[in-house]
């Protein structure tokens, strides 16, 4: 052989690992798309219970055919509080079993039916149906796409799945060489990937190393579903018939190790996913690595010294059932054995992974990096839980600081500026995050949200900006030992009511996506730009009596523009919720139209805060 015909063969390899892993990343990333948000809720609904959560955990890897994905999507749930590891146990369980799937659907590629009376068994060859599969989803997706996003994401799922098998059969046929009758002798003896076996027969030093080989290679990849796939592939192409009618090849004895090191290795992108996380985070990439490790200790332990004294049946040549079978029996055993002591295993993980300070701080800052890549879905969702936190705060920085108006506090005053801090990093990191997520191709549904979220963070973040003057204003008065007229104080309570009560109507509209909730907000908003109108004329009319003097006009200008300001970043996250319904951002388009043709519902909730909130 060759130079050339061995550089071939190399790429030929590295080029159908390729086309698997894309395959893979297409399908799973359409099957995503299609679930949409709707898979965080599903894992959260289901932290009730451990055992409802393993089955969830395997129904959910079966179906997106990624396990490195449903720990991913755990460990950024669990690393911005939204779950607890408890709550992610089961599930961690479940997506082992689940990943088990993709074996016997790589293992259609070994079927054959030749030409008697099981030809029928040749259809089920991906060789047959997978460029069935690429026409359908080709079509779906050309013709079909610009009509639904639906219909496109379907496509992608076919797609990838036919990219995914021709991947196998690109590995299969680069080295089908090595079943070659004539070069049997030869290979047996001289060849370097059986002298590799040979070492991995090894007694007792060869099953830790290939132990370690699976590990390392999955690792590399990231992916177990096709690293198990390669193994099967090669178990395939090395099992020999000599013309004896010995049957050689890859033995039980050297394919297990590999296969619980490959079990291992799939841990690495929790562990990544992991990395730049709070404590909690961890310690889920930690109990999963810690699950694997212990099921494969379970399994090594016995089988060490089962190979030490060296029964016939190790070694037997596996098909690419057998390895399809080991691993799913392996998965399933070792979780039913564990399940017990999943207790135990966590309370190893706070061991390991102990609490650091400043860790509530350092979750709220939190965005998993790698759920934009593995999940979009997921990294928008929990986008918009964090907003809704950040939306909470803010409301609540500024009651606050209205609060203060009335009676000044200083720990009061110090808690207004350590929340304006907090929502400052709310919006760095959430705006970043979600610039970056709106590069990806997303569903309408989800763009939507995107276009939603990135228009509110600026307006939360100004809001609490506003409740710092607020707060600046309560300084100045206290510091000065001033105070403002009965009657100015009078109306100013007219005014701070009507505020509070758009804080409170916006932040429940947003938090809950609201409509009927956020249609009441522009009303309201005109109201108090009526009644703030009407303060100034009042206070000006007193300054020319000498009610009042200019000092205390400049502290209440400043007060009124503030509130303003207020309504009107209200007003704008209203808009936002409202618009994002209709699918269309022209805000000053729609607040004219507003203006310019109000409604009997608008009429209607106008006259009611005008007769609700009288100077």
């Amino acid at each position: 052989m060759s130079g050339i015909d061995i550089a071939i063969i190399i790429v030929t390899l590295l080029g159908g690992l390729a086309f698997f892993l894309y395959g893979m990343n297409i399908m799973t990333t359409g099957l995503e798309r299609m679930a949409g948000g709707k898979l965080e809720s599903i894992l959260k609904s289901a932290s009730s219970s451990k055992l409802k959560g393993m089955a969830l955990g395997c129904g959910v890897t079966a179906v997106i055919q990624s396990s490195s994905a449903t720990t991913v999507m755990l460990v950024g749930l669990v690393g911005s509080g939204i779950m607890t590891l408890p709550q992610t146990v089961g599930m961690l369980m479940g997506s082992n079993i689940g990943t088990t799937i993709t074996p016997w659907i790589t293992g259609l590629s070994s079927l054959n039916g030749g030409s008697g009376s099981l030809e029928f068994l040749n259809l089920l060859k991906p060789s047959f149906f997978a460029p069935i599969i690429a026409v359908i989803g080709i079509v779906l997706i050309m013709f079909f796409g610009n009509k639904s996003k639906k219909n496109k994401d379907i496509g992608m799922v076919c797609l990838g799945f036919a990219i995914l098998m021709q991947g196998m059969e690109l590995m299969s046929a680069s080295v089908s060489f090595l079943s070659e009758k004539d070069a049997a002798g030869n290979l047996l003896y001289g060849n370097a990937f059986f002298k590799v076996i040979e070492i991995f027969e090894t007694p007792f030093a060869g099953i830790w190393l290939a132990l370690l080989v699976g590990m390392v290679f999955t690792a590399i990849i990231q992916s177990s579903s096709a690293a198990t796939g390669v193994l099967q592939i090669l178990v395939a192409a090395t099992t020999i018939t000599t013309a004896t009618g010995e049957v050689t090849g890859m033995s039980y004895s050297v394919v297990i190790p590999l296969i619980l090191g490959i079990n291992i290795g799939t841990c690495v992108t929790a562990v990544i996913s992991s990395l730049g996380a709070n404590s909690d985070a961890k310690r889920v990439a930690v109990t999963h690595l810690l699950i694997k490790c212990f099921a494969v200790l379970i399994c090594m332990i016995p089988f060490a010294i089962i190979e030490g004294i060296g029964p016939d049946f190790l070694d037997n040549i596996p098909s690419v059932w057998g390895i399809a079978t080991f691993h799913t029996l392996f998965n399933v055993i070792s979780s039913i054995i564990l399940f017990p002591a999943t207790n135990w295993i966590m309370k190893l993980s706070y061991m390991i992974v102990k609490d650091k300070s400043g860790d509530q701080k350092k979750r709220v800052a939190y965005l998993d990096p790698i759920l934009i890549d593995q999940s979009p879905a997921v990294a928008i969702s929990e986008c918009a839980n964090l907003t809704n936190e950040m939306c909470l705060l803010s409301m609540e920085t500024l009651i606050k600081s209205i609060e203060n108006l009335k009676s000044y506090d200083t720990k009061l005053s110090q808690s207004i500026l350590e929340n304006e801090e907090h929502i400052d990093k709310y919006e760095d990191n959430l705006g970043t995050y979600l610039v970056k997520i709106s590069s990806h191709s997303l569903s309408v549904a989800d763009s939507k949200k995107v276009s939603k979220l990135l228009h509110t963070i600026g307006d939360f973040e100004r809001l609490s900006d506003h409740a710092v003057n607020i707060l600046k204003v309560g300084d100045e008065m206290n510091e000065k030992k001033i105070s403002f007229s009965e009657q100015a104080q009078s109306e100013l309570s007219v005014i701070t009511d009507a505020l509070e009560e758009i804080i409170d109507i916006t932040s429940k509209a947003f938090t809950k996506n609201d409509l009927s909730l956020a249609k009441r907000v522009e009303p309201l908003e005109q109201v108090i730009d009526k009644l703030i109108s009407r303060v100034k004329s009042n206070h000006i009319d007193r300054l020319q009596d000498g009610n009042c003097t200019i000092e205390l006009g400049f502290i209440l200008s400043d007060l009124l523009n503030n509130y303003e300001r207020v309504s009107d970043h209200c007003s704008n996250i209203a808009v936002a919720i409202i618009e994002t319904a209709q699918g269309s951002f022209e805000t000053h388009e729609y607040l004219n139209t507003v203006k310019k043709d109000q409604n009997e519902d608008f009429s209607s909730a106008y006259a009611m805060y005008e007769n609700k909130f009288q100077l």
